[in-house]
């Protein structure tokens, strides 16, 4: 397809970049969220009860402007936990449809690995966006968060076991 004789081409940077710049602002825009699975040496997994929300949570949080997810969650750790980890790899994507008066979402899961008992033992909120923390048994965990969240956290711990990523609608699997 030949561009029409008015658009720009990669010949003018200048102009180029500008007619490329147009077009980004014209699309669609995600929120992005971050969270990461962290478990304590008997296998309980770290979650997170928010001031701010009536579930509870996986720890992380909300991407800042062109932040990588895998760096938000590690943001997040260190404001709200004071945790620093590593993050060990991808678990799962969900596209959440837009709800209330939020836009739709991509949301991830990061496997965080195992922390020590120590560091397990010393973990506090750190800021006022958390009351409290607890290492709760995979199995009960769902039951403490949102509908969509616990549906996320047991695709987590299925993609865990199985060494591969899983792909969720609206904390769904597809495919």
């Amino acid at each position: 397809m030949t561009p029409a004789a008015d658009t720009p081409t990669p010949a003018d940077p200048e102009a180029w970049n500008a007619y490329l710049a147009e077009g980004n602002a014209k699309q669609a825009r995600k929120r992005v969220a971050a969270d990461i699975l962290l478990r304590d040496p008997s296998g309980h997994v770290l979650l997170v009860n928010p001031t701010y929300k009536p579930d509870w949570d996986l720890p992380g949080g909300m991407a800042e402007d062109n932040e990588p997810p895998e760096r938000t969650v590690e943001r997040e750790l260190v404001e709200e936990l004071g945790l620093r980890v590593t993050v060990r790899g991808l678990l799962v994507v969900d596209w959440v449809a837009p709800h209330g008066p939020w836009d739709d979402q991509i949301a991830f899961v990061f496997d965080g690995g195992t922390i020590s008992q120590d560091q397990a033992g010393r973990l506090r909120p750190q800021d006022g966006e958390l009351s409290e923390i607890a290492f709760v048994p995979p199995a009960q965990a769902p039951r403490l968060l949102g509908a969509r969240t616990g549906r996320r956290l047991t695709a987590a711990l299925d993609a865990l076991a199985a060494g591969r990523a899983r792909y969720l609608r609206d904390g769904v699997p597809v495919g």
